[in-house]
């Protein structure tokens, strides 16, 4: 095929695991990228720590200093594969002051700062893309951004970080304790020496963030997103949620309210038969629900080099594509224009409202079960299922599933039951969501 326009030069900054996966995958596909795109996409520069041993760079012009590659004037697009905060924010924003267009893989970077990158990125007339920040390979943002335009969403759940999903799954299919499976994950590469991002919640709530503004069209918010791990839950609870027809998963999950916008990431009990449920491993998935289509899902690996890679040069292909697009008619950072960005809430969790799961151990007395039906009751709250398990001791376990409820009145009922004289525990809570369409 013959092509005459010149090809685009980029600077990868960060050459590790997806670095030398973009790096690959253009060299590898660069005759099909040329057909869709009718131009090459080559890398020009690239800025690294230490050698890739997986890339045969030849050529290509290699420096330790990340800030010669925003600073070079032969390269179009900078690709930030840093990951953090800083010095990533100003290796972007160096690169946006220069006129170059940016493809990222921070989602830590878009959810806190997106807001002032994109306002620069529009002040300059270039680019920020960012697809491969959320679920590796898959491409969520493009889906919701283009393909589910025509919907007005009204909410999205997605299981958006493979360690903790690995975790989980663990410890349902055997019967393991968190911190045995930590261990293992961690030895495996799933988890890093310090897996707080990953078990905490707090990658999760990067990833939700940034797709929360993308389905609403509201202002990133990542400090309004309540963030809660799954360090707490036990393989009993795991064990628990089966028998009941659940299963437990490390959800992110918003959803626009006539009050405001829910941003939650947290352990949550779904119906066993839902698709979502049975995503295991370290894949990934993210449902979403508009009102047009209906309910959709889209699965695959959350991670790795050339998943990842995937939507780094997608995400390339698109900047290439609208390079010579005026930014008046180019796709908005977030989806939406500008001027028509939502002012919307966030709502606090205590007026969120969702099913909740609830362990307690009591004594082995007549009339604890209704002193405890008898507070929920008078908080208004259904009880779906209610569970006495049998026990040699004189202490005894209490399931209780309710039906939704807001969670501030949640919140006053189990501080009630934990007064009660015969309750011997604090009240055990994992928030139920049945996703159904």
């Amino acid at each position: 095929m013959g092509f005459t326009l010149k090809p685009v030069r980029v600077g990868i900054c960060g050459f590790g695991t997806v670095g030398g996966g973009t790096f690959n995958v253009l060299q590898r596909n660069c005759d099909e990228i040329i057909r869709r795109t009718g131009r090459a996409i080559v890398v020009e520069h690239i800025a690294q720590r230490r050698p890739n041993v997986d890339c045969d760079t030849g050529d290509t012009a290699i420096t330790d200093d990340i800030f010669a590659v925003a600073n070079n004037p032969n390269v179009d697009v900078l690709v930030e594969l840093i990951g953090g905060h800083e010095p990533a924010k100003e290796l972007v924003l160096t690169a946006i002051r220069n006129g170059k267009h940016v493809v990222t893989a921070n989602k830590a970077l878009i959810a806190v700062h997106g807001n002032e990158i994109f306002e620069a990125a529009r002040k300059h007339n270039v680019v920020v893309a960012y697809e491969a920040a959320i679920a590796g390979g898959i491409p969520i943002v493009k889906a919701i951004r283009e393909g589910l335009s025509a919907n007005s969403i009204s909410w999205l759940a997605g299981i958006i970080n493979g360690t903790g999903n690995f975790i989980l799954t663990e410890m349902r299919d055997k019967a393991r304790a968190f911190d045995d499976v930590l261990k293992e994950a961690q030895e495996l590469g799933y988890a890093e020496s310090d897996p707080t991002f990953d078990v905490e919640g707090i990658d999760a709530a990067h990833k939700l963030t940034i797709l929360s503004s993308v389905a609403f069209g509201i202002p990133l918010q990542f400090d309004q997103c309540y963030t809660e791990g799954i360090s707490k839950v036990s393989a009993e609870d795991v064990a628990n949620a089966e028998s009941l027809g659940y299963r437990i998963k490390h959800l992110g999950v918003t959803r626009r309210t006539e009050s405001g916008v829910e941003l939650r990431v947290h352990p949550t009990m779904i119906p066993e038969k839902r698709l979502i449920a049975n995503v295991h491993g370290v894949m990934n998935a993210v449902l979403v629900e508009g009102d047009a289509v209906g309910p959709t899902m889209y699965y695959g690996a959350g991670a790795g080099a050339e998943p990842t890679a995937s939507s780094v040069v997608a995400d390339l292909v698109d900047v290439v594509r609208d390079m010579a697009v005026d930014q008046n008619v180019r796709m908005p950072s977030l989806a939406f224009q500008q001027d028509a960005m939502s002012d919307s809430p966030i709502l606090p969790m205590d007026k969120v409202v969702t099913g909740f799961y609830l362990r307690m151990s009591v004594s082995e007395k007549p009339g604890v079960l209704a002193q405890i039906t008898h507070i929920l009751g008078e908080a208004g709250i259904s009880i779906e299922a209610i569970r006495q398990q049998t026990h040699e001791s004189a202490q005894v376990p209490v399931l209780i599933l309710t039906r939704p409820v807001l969670e501030g009145k949640m919140n006053a009922a189990i501080a009630a039951i934990e007064a009660l004289t015969d309750v011997n525990s604090e009240v055990t809570r994992i928030r139920v969501e049945n996703l159904d369409g």
